[in-house]
């Protein structure tokens, strides 16, 4: 039984940010509904690498612990369906382009009408208002806008991205975290309320303290490679088996450790790298100096004896090495997920950990329209012949 047991969910999403913020809620009790288009589905089922039979994986991810029903939106009959289920959901989530929603008369004005408790969840690239709401927002464009494709690479090349959508799954996580806030609002006024979540917004509050530094002294912070500027050492070193390393020294205490375990303890004292503003000025002495070390040892044994000093140090993990990873397996930071196809399945589990009301994976993705049936017939209590009905005319 997780924490949102209980909380009925209507899912419009497609591609990532909706379907993550459907995801952690699945994740943690919801009953999330997946309403998807007749015959194709969300264009999630074909993202993403495939499996050694060709088929992709992620939507076993992102869809797990859903149901999945059919209906199209574009019809007044899909419509009237989707309205027939607002009145039976807590939270409806959705991520087409501003205006869409009410083009079809299923705003929040009119939903709230059919159910005044109702969360609606909308999630877009620049908002639900303002002068860009309107324009596509896929998460590469949002992301620039937000300041962190800016920041991302080296200063003499072109920014790049990092590997992942990270803007869209920022934009999701916020949106279901407004989602539990406006269930707290509800639980003490009875009303429902608008959750507006957008992507560049979403990557925005991560910068840290980057619009006041412009603000109060006109600094632009800009690219620095792998590093951060003036936060020092803190990178990523070679290692003699050609490896690469990852250590976090920065601080005062944490910087002795190291000098240790480098045999050159008198570096914490040089008053070149003695406190935190000293070793920001020395940046790129220092990393060059803990580099000649690193370069002389193999990468698991300079991790085993920084590990041991209390140096943050580690290896940047594939999902090979996460997989074999003998702490990841003691957490279950990774499980396997029973998969029909496959026997199973492995994927990230569930975060944060409750200690009394934990999520869990309760199924893969579904498969399309799996669920229609019962859904209709058991939450909105039609009768056969209607659900037959709305199947020929290409409704469901």
């Amino acid at each position: 039984m997780g924490p949102l047991t209980g909380v009925r969910v209507v899912e419009l999403g497609q591609l990532i940010a909706g379907p993550y913020c459907g995801q952690i809620l699945a994740d943690f009790g919801a009953e999330v509904i997946k309403v998807e288009p007749p015959g194709k589905g969300d264009a999630m089922r074909q993202w993403g690498r495939p499996d050694a039979d060709g088929d992709p994986v992620w939507w076993s991810v992102i869809a797990r612990g859903k149901r999945s029903i059919t209906l199209d939106l574009r019809t007044e009959e899909g419509q009237a369906v989707l309205k027939d289920l607002v009145g039976e959901a807590d939270v409806l989530i959705e991520n087409f382009r501003p205006g869409t929603m009410e083009r079809w008369d299923l705003g929040f004005d009119t939903l709230s009408e059919v159910n005044p408790r109702l969360i609606m969840a909308r999630v877009s690239g620049y908002g639900q208002d303002g002068p860009y709401s309107d324009r596509a927002g896929f998460a590469s464009v949002c992301e620039a806008a937000g300041g962190l494709r800016y920041l991302s690479g080296y200063p003499d090349r072109p920014p790049v991205r990092v590997g992942l959508s990270l803007g869209d799954s920022m934009a999701g996580f916020n949106a279901a975290m407004g989602v539990l806030l406006a269930l707290q609002h509800r639980h003490a006024t009875g009303k429902g309320q608008v959750v507006d979540s957008a992507i560049y917004e979403a990557v925005l509050g991560l910068t840290e303290a980057l619009v006041a530094e412009y603000d109060s002294g006109g600094h632009i912070r800009e690219r620095f490679g792998s590093a951060l500027p003036g936060i020092a050492p803190s990178n990523a070193y070679p290692t003699a088996d050609g490896k690469e390393v990852i250590i976090g020294a920065n601080q005062d205490t944490v910087f002795a450790r190291l000098c240790e375990v480098m045999g050159a303890p008198e570096l914490a004292t040089d008053e070149r790298y003695a406190d935190h503003q000293a070793r920001g000025r020395n940046q790129e002495e220092l990393d060059a100096r803990v580099g000649e070390w690193t370069r002389t040892v193999p990468a698991q044994e300079i991790v085993d004896r920084l590990a041991e000093a209390g140096v943050p140090v580690g290896l940047a993990y594939t999902a090979a090495d996460m997989i074999d990873d003998p702490h990841f397996e003691a957490r279950q930071s990774i499980v396997r997920v029973p998969d029909p196809k496959r026997g199973t399945l492995a994927m990230q589990n569930v975060f944060p950990r409750l200690s009394e009301s934990p999520g869990e994976i309760r199924a893969l993705g579904p498969e399309l329209g799996q669920d229609t049936d019962d859904v209709l017939s058991s939450v909105l209590h039609y009768d056969a012949d209607r659900i037959s009905a709305l199947r020929d005319r290409g409704v469901i």
